[in-house]
């Protein structure tokens, strides 16, 4: 079932939204080399219970951490670990914010000191691609609108759009109807109405869109080694455009 959020409930959301990118924020000046995620996943645990907040993941269908940390071939959902970060890793970090029961879901691709040439186009292929699937998030379109926009984008950069995991709706639990495809073709599907809650967060592989699940039932990682990197915002669907309760770069 669709919901669609009254006034009060954008509010919550977007009050988990602010917890959620000023602890982004702070990762951007935390991840270097010779850090861990797991030491990543401590410290948004931590940074989370301060502000009264509550990662959402943890626990959901028995995931154990506050934050997926899926680095290079990782696609999504890796699971925090004691190695090292190493100078030319991309590591996305993936977390929902649960505030008094609003809720709010980025991820975020960070380059661990120096990244390559590639590595760096990825990122920003894959975060254009996001901010393009946005643009189509208006009332009246559809979500194929979305998906068409990104992987034509995305796809003419050289890169691959994994097919296998999507955006979702969100609120009042992490994941729900409609699911949001980075590909597909315009005017095909839902159509978008007003105070619908979203998320759009392409993963865009450097090789083969293609996946496999590692042995924990989790992660996905591309099957050619080729990276991926991800950008999620959660959008909400109003008359005047596209809401980002997600927004790093609001005033």
């Amino acid at each position: 079932m669709i919901t669609r959020k009254s006034k009060r409930e954008i509010e919550q959301m977007q009050a988990a939204g602010d917890v959620l990118v000023a602890c982004h924020k702070a990762l951007a000046e935390m991840i270097k080399p010779g850090v861990t995620t797991m030491e990543i996943d401590e410290f948004v645990e931590k940074f989370l219970a301060e502000r009264g907040a509550t990662p959402e993941q943890k626990g959901y269908n028995g995931y154990p951490y506050a934050i997926c940390a899926s680095i290079n071939d990782e696609i999504c959902h890796g699971f925090p670990r004691d190695e090292k970060l190493k100078d030319g890793d991309i590591v996305t970090i993936d977390m929902v914010v649960n505030l008094n029961g609003g809720l709010a879901d980025s991820a975020w691709t960070y380059a661990v000191g120096e990244v390559d040439g590639v590595g760096k186009r990825l990122m920003e292929v894959t975060k254009t691609a996001l901010y393009k699937g946005i643009e189509q998030a208006q009332v009246g379109n559809r979500i194929g609108d979305i998906g068409h926009a990104i992987q034509t984008y995305a796809e003419g950069e050289g890169f691959s759009v994994v097919r296998d995991f999507t955006g979702h709706g969100i609120g009042p639990t992490i994941h729900e109807d409609p699911h949001i495809p980075h590909f597909g073709l315009p005017n095909k599907g839902l159509r978008l109405k007003e105070g619908m809650v979203i998320t759009i967060e392409p993963m865009i592989n450097e090789g083969s869109w293609e996946s496999q699940m590692d042995a924990n039932n989790w992660t996905a990682r591309t099957i050619d080694k080729g990276r991926s990197a991800q950008y999620e915002h959660t959008i909400v669907i109003t008359k005047d455009g596209p809401l980002l309760t997600t927004d790093q770069d609001k005033k």
